[in-house]
């Protein structure tokens, strides 16, 4: 059974999550909070983990419970995928019922989890964005699991592109004050106006070919040192 406080019910239950996923400042911070949530919520689900999956076998876990889940994504011999996850490319979810009885299973159970619930966040031609759900019991996921955790994953799934888009938002911020900073460095040192200074950072950082923000960086950096000019 999910362990929701007493008297909580799943809708609330949801709610609540989602408003602590929504309170996170950071994609990071996204994920790290929903694998925990992952364990509260999802009945029979003992450890969690988000990880992104390539189209050209290669995998990298974002967040995790606990360190056998580290184990589980990244421990694939041959650098291959857990087979069950190639089911996520065409379905929103994928089981393994026990995985002493399945094939290419092996690193699971030798870490002793035998039961497996994993659930498509994000897809495109490229990637998948999955969370799984692991149990150290075999069938430990029955169909209110599967329903609670599409639930829960949509939660996710909408509370990640808000604190992606805000990431962004933010790092677009610093990057206009970073470049206007430069700017009027540039129009002081070459005594040009405002057009000219920009069209004189543009013009470096195509010859040297480094991002404008990263060019403009390197000129405040260089403004503000002690030995500046």
């Amino acid at each position: 059974m999910p362990r929701f406080p007493a008297g909580v019910d799943l809708a609330e239950a949801l709610t609540a999550a989602a408003r602590r996923l929504h309170e996170t400042s950071t994609p990071d911070s996204t994920l790290d909070i929903a694998v925990r949530l992952a364990v509260d919520l999802v009945p029979g689900a003992e450890h969690a983990g988000i990880s992104v999956i390539e189209r050209d076998n290669r995998c990298r876990t974002l967040a995790w419970t606990d360190e056998v889940v580290r184990s589980a994504e990244d421990g694939r011999s041959g650098g291959e995928r857990q087979p069950y996850w190639e089911r996520l490319w065409t379905a929103p979810v994928a089981e393994v019922a026990d995985s002493e009885s399945g094939e290419g299973e092996d690193t699971l159970s030798g870490l002793g989890l035998r039961s497996v619930l994993s659930l498509r966040l994000r897809a495109d031609r490229r990637r998948l964005t999955v969370l799984t759900a692991y149990a150290r019991k075999p069938r430990a996921f029955d169909e209110t699991a599967l329903r609670i955790g599409r639930l829960f994953t949509a939660h996710v799934g909408i509370a990640l592109e808000s604190a992606t888009v805000r990431e962004q938002l933010t790092e677009a911020m610093r990057t206009r004050d970073l470049i206007g900073q430069a700017t009027g460095i540039l129009m002081e040192r070459l005594n040009i106006d405002a057009a000219g200074a920009f069209d004189s950072l543009v013009r470096a950082s195509q010859r040297e070919n480094v991002k404008l923000r990263d060019l403009a960086r390197r000129i405040v950096d260089a403004h503000n040192a002690p030995d500046g000019r």
